[in-house]
């Protein structure tokens, strides 16, 4: 489909938090937590012992549009409180990336991801209906970092 848009979906984020970089490492450490936390993830597990080379976090991905995905997020170079590199599989691949800079007495939490969708018809639908789905996908993301500054008591 020439002029079509390829079924990837980029995104980079800056988002401020008001804990220091070791304080907010630990917070995101709490994987327990995190199906709780947002209910567009179900069936979530870490395999691992936390937030280091190796892991593998598991889970299916429920956003505000009739469809589901399972992904698989194997943890790369983790570099406490700064860094975290994944690769992520199942029905969206790619890479994603977490970075945590100190700002005083605060942080500023920046996340880039590039994913290509793998479902068929979803690869179909996120040719075709890109605004929805780019939509759905900035929904899951502003909805994510809202809850977890609500969870961490951050404003």
């Amino acid at each position: 489909m020439a002029g079509v848009a390829a079924p990837v979906f980029t995104h980079r984020g800056e988002y401020p938090f008001d804990l220091p970089p070791d304080r907010l490492w630990d917070r995101i450490g709490d994987v327990e937590q995190f199906e709780g936390w947002w209910p567009w993830l179900t069936e979530f597990r870490l395999e691992g012992s936390g937030l280091e080379e190796g892991a593998v976090l598991r889970g299916v991905v429920t956003p505000p549009l009739p469809y589901r995905m399972r992904l698989r997020i194997e943890l790369g170079p983790c570099r406490r409180p700064h860094a975290i590199d994944a690769v992520v599989g199942g029905d969206l691949t790619g890479t994603a990336r977490l970075r945590i800079r100190p700002q005083g007495d605060s942080s500023l939490v920046v996340t880039e991801w590039s994913l290509e969708v793998r479902q068929p018809v979803m690869r179909l639908a996120a040719r075709l209906g890109r605004p929805l789905l780019k939509w759905g996908h900035d929904l899951v993301v502003e909805t994510t970092v809202a809850g977890f500054r609500r969870r961490i008591g951050a404003p």
